[in-house]
């Protein structure tokens, strides 16, 4: 599409809708620990690092898309106990930081992770989703990076083959009954690109 543009990072305004792009795209797998949306959204809206993000803008700079990373120094979508207390209270916050510890893996170095892309929902299939992968390599590329790593659930066809078009490689799977029952999803393909 033309007139879009891409760049690295989200003004202070965007972050609310960075926020929905990302809980769009996620909710359905995050949603049964991280539900209700309202509590969601703020939380995701607290704790974006927008220097961990790469978005996409129309013409009127509102975000139709974004992907967030994760380095050695931070990630697009973070935060601690005392964020998710602030969001889910002390009670909620604290078991919600025990479930989520199971969605995080160690970070090979030399390697940037994505962190989630997301594309508003009468976007996709006009090659956002393709464009915000290839800033965010050539950025990765440009901090001297050798590797782009990515995690898709299995169910997740339509992104796999996108990926797998774009030159990743399946390198490993996970799963867990756990992650079935918090998250509704079973194993996870972990994929890579060297760039």
């Amino acid at each position: 599409m033309n007139a879009i543009t891409y760049h690295h990072g989200l003004r202070p305004d965007q972050r609310a809708r960075a926020a929905g792009l990302y809980w769009q795209a996620f909710g359905g797998k995050l949603g049964r620990v991280m539900g209700p949306q309202p509590r969601a959204l703020d939380f995701i809206e607290r704790v974006i690092a927008p220097q961990f993000a790469i978005a996409a803008c129309d013409p009127h700079g509102q975000v139709i898309g974004v992907i967030g990373f994760r380095t050695p120094h931070g990630s697009f979508v973070g935060g601690g106990l005392p964020d998710l207390r602030a969001s889910y209270g002390r009670i909620g916050g604290l078991w919600r930081a025990g479930c989520l510890r199971f969605l995080a893996q160690d970070l090979e170095a030399g390697t940037v992770m994505v962190d989630g892309i997301a594309v508003s929902a009468d976007l996709r299939g006009h090659g956002i989703g393709t464009e915000l992968i290839e800033t965010l390599s050539s950025y990765a590329q440009s901090q001297g990076y050798r590797a782009l790593c990515l995690e898709v659930v299995e169910e997740n066809l339509r992104a796999r083959a996108l990926y797998h078009r774009l030159g990743f490689m399946v390198t490993g799977q996970r799963h867990s009954a756990f992650t079935r029952f918090a998250f509704n999803f079973h194993r996870v393909h972990e994929m890579r690109r060297a760039l």
